[in-house]
Order: C-alpha cells, then sequence, then structure tokens
C-alpha cells in the first residue's frame, strides 16, 4: 500500500513539473496591426498579421499570440509577458510607435524580441531612428532610403536558423532598400539579399525615390542590398528583424517568404526553429482574402492572383524535392 501511494506521488509530482516546464517554455507573441491603408490587397495589417498568427499557434507547440488591431493598444499592460512583439503598419512621421519610444523601450531592455514588417520600418531620423538602430540594427531613412517596385532575386541564401526550409526565391513586391543600418556588424546577419536593377533608380531625387548615395552605392558599386536581416542587440539584451517587403498582401503565400517570415518571428521570441524551417502549410486563396481591411473590387482578377499563388507553391516544392535529392545523393558519394 504504501508502494502504491510513494509512486502516485511521484506521478503526480512529474506531472507538475511537466505542467510547470510547459508553461516556462511557453512565448508569447504580439502582433500590433496597423490601421487600414492603400486599398484591397495592400498594406493588409490586420489579415497579415491575423494570418501569421494563426500559421504559429497552428503549427507550434508552446506558442501563444494576441493580434491588436487599428494601431497602438490602448492597454499600458498590453506588452505584459511578451517574448516578442511584430509591428506591421504604416510608417514616416506619423508611426504609431513615436508617441511610445521610451516605454517600448523599457520591453525592448528586457530582452524582448522585436519584429518590424515594410512601412513600419519608416521612422525619422533622431530619436526614432537611433531607438531603431538599438532595436533592431536598420531602419528607412528618407533621403537615403528607396522604394521601388521590383522583382527581387534571391540567388543565394546564407545558412542559418531562420533560413532554414527556405530556397532560392523571387518575388515582386515593394522592396524597400539602401536601407541605414548599425555599426555594429559582428551582431548583423543578412538573410534576404539581391543586387536591385538600374531601372528601380530612374526616378527623380526625393524623400523616397531616389538620392546620390543609393546610386553610388547600386550603380557604381553594385552593392546587394539587404532586403532581410537579423540583429543580436549589443547594448540591450535582445533579437530584432527587419523586412522591407510586404506591400502586397498576396505574398504571404509564397511558401519561402511565408518560412522565413515565420522563422525569424521564432528566432526573435527564442523559440526554437524546427530543424526543417516553419512547416508552413499550402495556403489558399480563400485564405488569403480573409479579413482584409477592403472589400473586393469588382476589376479584381481573382483567377489571375489563384494562378500566381499555385505556381509559387508549385515552384517551392518541386526545389525542395530537387534539394533534398542532392543532398541524398552527396551522403552516399
Amino acid at each position: 500500500m504504501k508502494t502504491k501511494i510513494l509512486f502516485l506521488i511521484l506521478v503526480s509530482l512529474c506531472n507538475c513539473i511537466n505542467i510547470q516546464k510547459g508553461v516556462l517554455d511557453t512565448k508569447k507573441v504580439i502582433f500590433v496591426a496597423g490601421t487600414r491603408s492603400h486599398g484591397y490587397g495592400a498594406h493588409e495589417h490586420l489579415a497579415g498579421c491575423i494570418l501569421l498568427a494563426r500559421l504559429l499557434e497552428e503549427n507550434i507547440d508552446n506558442i501563444v499570440t494576441r493580434v491588436y488591431t487599428g494601431g497602438w493598444p490602448d492597454e499600458e499592460d498590453a506588452f505584459e509577458g511578451a517574448d516578442a512583439i511584430v509591428m506591421f503598419s504604416d510608417g514616416g512621421p506619423g508611426h504609431m510607435v513615436i508617441p511610445h519610444l521610451e516605454s517600448l523601450n523599457k520591453y525592448m531592455e528586457h530582452g524582448v524580441g522585436l519584429g518590424v514588417i515594410h512601412y513600419a520600418l519608416v521612422v525619422p531620423a533622431g530619436e526614432a531612428g537611433e531607438y531603431f538602430l538599438r532595436w533592431i540594427g536598420g531602419f528607412f531613412e528618407t533621403d537615403w532610403s528607396v522604394n521601388p517596385f521590383w522583382t527581387a532575386r534571391f540567388e543565394k541564401i546564407p545558412e542559418h536558423k531562420v533560413t532554414k526550409g527556405v530556397t532560392p526565391f523571387e518575388i515582386f513586391d515593394e522592396w524597400y532598400y539602401h536601407m541605414r543600418f548599425t555599426d555594429h556588424s559582428n551582431n548583423f546577419q543578412p538573410i534576404l539579399s539581391a543586387l536591385p536593377p538600374a531601372s528601380t533608380l530612374t526616378r527623380k531625387d526625393g524623400p523616397y525615390e531616389n538620392n546620390p548615395h543609393v546610386r553610388e552605392a547600386v550603380l557604381r558599386r553594385q552593392e546587394p542590398q539587404h532586403l532581410m536581416w537579423l540583429y543580436e542587440r549589443t547594448q540591450i539584451p535582445g533579437r530584432g528583424f527587419g523586412l522591407t517587403g510586404g506591400h502586397y498582401h498576396w505574398g504571404w503565400a509564397h511558401p519561402d517568404l511565408l518560412t522565413v517570415t515565420l522563422n525569424a518571428i521564432l528566432w526573435i521570441a527564442g523559440a526554437e526553429v524546427p530543424e526543417e524551417g516553419f512547416p508552413t502549410s499550402v495556403l489558399t486563396i480563400e485564405e488569403m482574402e480573409a479579413n482584409q481591411d477592403y472589400n473586393q473590387p469588382t476589376d479584381f482578377d481573382r483567377d489571375e492572383i489563384k494562378k500566381q499563388i499555385e505556381e509559387w507553391q508549385s515552384g517551392h516544392i518541386n526545389k525542395t524535392n530537387q534539394h533534398k535529392e542532392r543532398g541524398i545523393r552527396s551522403r552516399f558519394r
């Protein structure tokens, strides 16, 4: 009888320990979705954040998420317990973060990760820019950076936890480049890099359009531009990433872009990235249409978008299979 009671006590203790470990290992990711912006299918902050949050919770154990909508959350304790914050919103002088730089910095100083997507990378140089350099290692600086639409071809993918499951790919988007980056290069890791074509620098000089600095870097020195990067903070603990693409909502259906983004969110949260990369699902046109801010226009070519999504997914499957076959052959040489 005593042996049985002791056994039950031990089982109970083990269960308690496992439950406590599960709670301690749980990572919390907060998404802050900006207000509606450009129109149907573009700058879909809400739909994009909901999609990314859903995929995280459905595919990764011990991940909890919350999506705040309509801009900066009203709750003062919105970020309590967060392991990572992802901002996807409009930017510029009216950026939602600007009135909250000091309060957000308190979370950054405690090691909370930060991911910033597309227009949310655009903040004024000075105080806001310095915070972004400290938090994520870069930002879009007017009269230095540019925002053209072009097809970025990512021919070489570096080895990193965040690139697990990612193969070389190309995609048309509003890819900002010539970003203002930190001087702490040892803690800065480019993830998606490409050399923009000269056609991206045909506009007249302007805050977002063109400038002598970017022409010198791209046209004369032929420097590849970093369109997604990771940053291990130096002055304070924690991690950050920036992704300059994300104008078109449909791009999240590209398996490689989706995988590298979700991997990066796991990485800044301190969660384990799966060995084969994030197990991205094959997204349907219906999933991509969900939660958008605007009604679908009558001239929207749904069949064309569906065809593009299917081509992306088919191409990724073929590339992944070829990559696996090369790996198998190399092991038997």
